[in-house]
């Protein structure tokens, strides 16, 4: 979710997907200022907002395996869906309430046909409160925004202490938070009392957008070494900035 530079409003009813391009990049947004995801036409895989970036965080705290379970709660442009099939091995489960989001991205933004994706049509609220879901993913990135853009649509506690139950330990959340809405500490809250405190933030960026990377389990216990040799890996396989992540992370990790 980032400030649209040139937004071109084509949609009558606020939950219609819409889309714009500039300079190679193909724009996901609905009638508001916001973009809700975006995709550079040349390179589909590539993520191209920072946000979507640090959400893929968790990589140095989870390295995924052949079949360790990703999921995903919200769709979007479906940035964070194809860089994961691209960069991981992982089976990846993503949710979303719109049909016509996901139809959009069938249609303009590559959505990947694979037998390792499957995306579900469902309310994430209902989705992570099913029984049958407990302790069965990796990592679950949460990204969870309607048409208005007005702070996360699903954030209260029971949340967030069902995306806890659903996570395989050790496991890692993150979380895209908006650093400049009033719902930004309440969420904050919320996620640390489900995760018993153990969470990290990723610095804010331009956009106003804030990671948060929540651990379940021994997923945080790594020493200074350990997680700046993973960073390192991560860059290097990925092109990611995770070496910067790490360097920011382990300023904040003094007080988990």
């Amino acid at each position: 979710m980032a400030r649209a530079r040139d937004l071109r409003r084509s949609a009558i009813e606020a939950d219609l997907p819409t889309l714009s391009e500039e300079d190679g990049i193909r724009y996901l947004h609905f009638d508001s200022q916001w973009i809700q995801g975006a995709m550079r036409i040349a390179r589909p895989s590539e993520l191209v907002l920072a946000y979507t970036q640090q959400m893929m965080a968790w990589l140095m705290f989870a390295p995924s395996g052949a079949r360790d379970r990703v999921g995903i709660l919200g769709l979007g442009a479906g940035s964070l869906l194809r860089f994961t099939l691209r960069h991981t091995r992982s089976p990846v489960d993503t949710v979303e309430r719109n049909p016509a989001v996901t139809a959009m991205c069938r249609a303009f933004f590559r959505l990947p046909g694979s037998a390792r994706s499957v995306v579900e049509h469902a309310d994430a609220r209902d989705w992570v409160a099913g029984p049958d879901r407990a302790g069965r993913y990796r990592a679950l990135m949460v990204d969870l925004y309607d048409s208005r853009a007005e702070g996360p649509v699903c954030g209260d506690p029971a949340f967030y202490r069902d995306c806890y139950r659903v996570l395989d330990s050790p496991g890692v959340m993150s979380v895209n938070l908006f650093g400049r809405h009033e719902s930004f500490e309440e969420n904050l809250q919320g996620i640390r009392s489900a995760f018993g405190g153990r969470v990290l933030c990723l610095p804010e960026i331009d956009a106003g957008n804030t990671v948060a990377l929540a651990f379940k389990g021994d997923a945080l216990n790594l020493s200074r070494q350990e997680l700046l040799d993973r960073a390192q890996r991560l860059e290097s396989r990925t092109g990611l900035p995770a070496k910067r992540w790490a360097r920011s992370l382990l300023v904040g990790a003094s007080g988990v």
